[in-house]
């Protein structure tokens, strides 16, 4: 939302503007359709929902260190600076067009739509808590154009409507297109919308798509899935806000029809797109996470909305054991999930690469958004362990501190290939963190009947009502810093009711509710709790220190966690932690990044017995908690051994916080076993060449780091390929200050085929520098092999020379690339 913009009106946006003037009094306009929004709420309340209700964020008051700033951020910067991109990138003109306000055919991706609608969503949430006048007559003017856009039948989507409207592509490509994915996320925005204003012309545009989607898919109409699975959350939170049954019956019915044998294929895993869309089995029938994990997440959700809100025990049942399935072998440490960049997506048990882990931020949002529903569900503190670790670390990492530069994918180590990002064609993520920081005071505090939970540790205060009561609660903490937590409990009437006060797993010696990571050593601290200053034992129920009491103003709770730097390893399964260890303190993993460790943190070792120590430093990113300690960095022999090399202090910062200072190295999982390091290399000839190349394409250095693949799709060390070349001729060569006798070149080849564009090449030869500088074929013994899944060692008459030049041929429409490469 650039400044100024409110007013740039066309004479035909001024026509559409006449219905529909600002109140000029906000503060009593607010008021107003407070009470208002709070009758409708009443009204429309569902007949059956989750056992346990959630505290609205906007009840909840912020004041702590740590998530006011993030908040102020979001709505000052994020907010403002999403819309702006989306100006800048045609999002918003494509409305603009569609509505007849400005000529030219659709710019950007299909599911553009959806970007503009989860800022819009954001900006919603942000007006609730921090009334902006000039926000809300942007969405106002942003609404109307959206309205302008709407078909006479209520289909709403600009990538069919440009350059005119082409009724004969409605529906043609569902699994691709995402006519349903954008309004999905249109339905959310337009409720939250309404839910803070009061004003339902949005609401109304989402309620007349909505109908025209029930006509379109039902049993006798079409029934295809969505390709990208969220307007089913959508329809639910329609169906809240109206009380209209056909929205929860329509996500149901679309839930109802992945997986449906009839487009089944003869291995019975067919659907539109199979597992990657988890269509393969009806979703009563699956058990296990698979495909695209943005996807996977957003369904889980749905069915959890649509579990509640009808009893359906089958759909409870399933997301139960895909729970335990992704809690189990396929959640990395920082909560994030989807090991695999090909399809953005789930791996397989135990397949958590830390390079190339693709945790999207899109993911990690949904991932909460999921989290937050079991525990609605079950009333279980371990949802919300698996929530507040996400939150903290792989959904916070995808947004800067400065709020406007983002990251798609969070890995969990770097040879400093990876950096933070302005925008992106696909701005799925920055549009989703928008819409994601302002919701979270509403994960904190939640209750059932007379009963209130305590789930996250805000500094600020909150008003819970009850069956027959308000409860304010005032929290004070410097958490995630201190472990030190004081609750004043301040009922509106004295009684008799508990308080469920979390105790995070973390504090319990149990890091997530599996055995997939477990601490080091067990820490002799014990959290412990004390009402009005008399310590009291805990009496535990689901990870909650349930405080049975009758209340009165006044009474305090104080929680103490215990903060030690502990130390996590992984399950044997895991490949790629063997011989690894990460670092925690409270609710935050930690990483190491070169900035803080003189560039390199991939060849330190931590051994078990390094003394770790804690300092706050508050000029550092923002003011941060470091770990501190000494470290020994690893270093390969000629001979291949690796063994210690020297001793260096080292320093960890807290995971979201990397990437601010420039690119380096980074890593979550560094070795405390020296085998497990990325060692110096040895000093061979090829490790001291200036290596130099026609193209690259990932990493150079990664083919002389002398870490040997598993085979030739093993991209975990990195590669150096020349993607998007294809059926060219490519050179890598490698330099010497003085001439050396060699007789043998030995390349590993990257093969990528199946999940990228990598293939072995068409042919390749060696050449080597002459006296007068010019590179002659060398005289080859032996053919020159293309193998996959090993070295290809070519011998050829010895030649003296300062240089020496690989030719690489590439196929026809594939790409190729080198894992690794030794000169003898």
């Amino acid at each position: 939302m650039k400044r100024g913009c409110v007013s740039r009106c066309t004479p035909k946006e001024k026509e559409i503007m006449k219905a529909s003037r600002i109140h000029v009094c906000w503060s009593v306009v607010l008021a107003v359709l407070a009470v208002r929004c709070l009758a409708a709420a009443e009204q429309g309340k569902p007949a059956r929902d989750y056992h346990v209700t959630p505290v609205p964020f906007n009840h909840v008051q912020v004041t702590d260190g740590f998530w006011k700033p993030r908040l102020d951020t979001n709505r000052a910067v994020t907010i403002p600076y999403a819309f702006e991109q989306c100006e800048k990138t045609d999002r918003i003109s494509n409305f603009e067009k569609a509505a007849g306000l400005k000529e030219g055919k659709h710019e950007g991706a299909c599911f553009n739509d959806s970007d503009v609608y989860k800022i819009m969503e954001g900006a919603a949430y942000s007006l609730q808590v921090h009334p902006d006048p000039q926000l809300r007559q942007y969405l106002d003017r942003l609404i109307r154009v959206i309205g302008a856009a709407q078909w006479e039948d209520g289909y709403l989507f600009t990538f069919y409507s440009l350059p005119e409207r082409q009724p004969d592509k409605l529906w043609t490509s569902i699994p691709w297109i995402h006519e349903q994915y954008c309004v999905g996320h249109m339905y959310e925005a337009a409720v939250a919308h309404y839910e803070v204003t009061g004003d339902d012309t949005f609401l109304k545009i989402a309620q007349k798509n909505a109908d025209l989607i029930c006509r379109v898919f039902h049993p006798q109409g079409r029934t295809d899935p969505p390709g990208h699975q969220e307007i089913e959350i959508g329809l639910c939170r329609l169906y809240r806000v109206t009380g209209d049954e056909k929205y929860l019956e329509q996500a149901k019915f679309f839930l109802d029809q992945r997986g449906r044998l009839g487009r089944r294929g003869p291995d019975g895993r067919g659907g539109l797109y199979g597992t990657y869309g988890q269509d393969h089995i009806p979703v009563v029938e699956q058990t296990e996470a698979v495909g695209h994990s943005v996807r996977a997440a957003y369904q889980y959700t749905g069915m959890a909305d649509v579990a509640a809100l009808t009893g359906n025990m089958d759909y409870i049942q399933a997301i139960d054991t895909i729970w335990n399935d992704v809690v189990n072998t396929k959640l990395y440490i920082t909560g994030g999930i989807g090991a695999a960049g090909g399809h953005e997506g789930f791996g397989g048990p135990y397949e958590l690469p830390n390079m190339t882990a693709y945790c999207e931020t899109c993911a990690s949002i949904a991932n909460v958004l999921w989290n937050h529903r079991m525990f609605l569900m079950r009333g279980d503190a371990k949802y919300i362990d698996v929530l507040e670790r996400t939150m903290y670390n792989a959904a916070l990492s995808g947004i800067s501190l400065e709020g406007d530069r983002f990251f798609y994918p969070n890995v969990l180590e770097s040879i400093g290939q990876h950096q933070r990002s302005p925008w992106f064609g696909c701005a799925c993520c920055p549009s989703n963190v928008a819409r994601f920081i302002p919701s979270i005071p509403g994960f904190a505090y939640a209750a059932k009947d007379h009963d209130i939970y305590v789930n996250l540790f805000l500094g600020g205060e909150v008003t819970i009502a009850t069956v027959e009561n308000k409860v304010q609660l005032v929290q004070e903490t410097r958490y995630p810093w201190e472990g030190s937590v004081k609750i004043r409990v301040q009922p509106e009437k004295a009684g008799d009711f508990a308080v469920y006060v979390r105790i995070p797993g973390w504090a319990c010696n149990q890091p997530v509710p599996s055995d997939l990571y477990s601490f080091l050593g067990e820490t002799p601290d014990e959290a412990s709790l004390m009402v009005n200053g008399e310590p009291m034992p805990l009496q535990m129920d689901k990870g909650y220190a349930r405080v049975q009491r009758h209340w009165k103003r006044g009474d305090t709770i104080q929680l103490d966690l215990p903060m030690p730097v502990r130390r996590i390893v992984s399950h044997d399964n895991i490949a790629s932690n063997h011989g690894k260890v990460a670092l925690q303190r409270g609710p935050l993993v930690y990483c190491l990044e070169g900035a803080d460790n003189d560039d390199k943190v991939l060849d330190l070792v931590i051994p078990d017995h390094a003394a770790l120590t804690t300092r706050f430093d508050s000029e550092l990113l923002g003011g941060v908690v470091t770990i501190r300690g000494q470290a020994e960095t690893a270093k390969r022999t000629l001979d291949g051994r690796i063994v210690p090399d020297a001793k260096r202090m080292f320093v960890a910062i807290p995971y979201y916080a990397w990437a601010h200072r420039g690119r380096s190295q980074m890593t979550v999982w560094p070795a405390r076993l020296p085998e497990a390091a990325r060692p110096k290399p040895a000093d061979t000839l090829t490790y001291r060449s200036k290596t130099t190349a026609s193209f690259v394409h990932v990493s150079l250095d990664a083919i002389k780091d002398q870490n040997v693949p598993v085979d030739s799709a093993d991209s975990s060390n990195l590669q150096l390929d020349f993607w998007p070349h294809s059926g060219t001729t490519e050179w890598v060569q490698f330099e010497w200050e003085q001439a050396h006798a060699l007789s043998r070149v030995n390349v590993y080849w990257f093969d990528d085929t199946g999940r990228g564009a990598c293939g072995v090449p068409k042919s390749w030869r060696i050449l080597c520098q002459d006296a007068d500088g010019q590179f002659q074929p060398v005289k080859n013994r032996g053919a020159y092999g293309t193998e996959k899944d090993k070295f290809n060692s070519v011998e050829f008459d010895p030649v003296t020379t300062t240089a020496i030049k690989i030719e690489i041929d590439l196929q026809e429409g594939l790409s190729a690339g080198i894992l690794e490469v030794v000169i003898e």
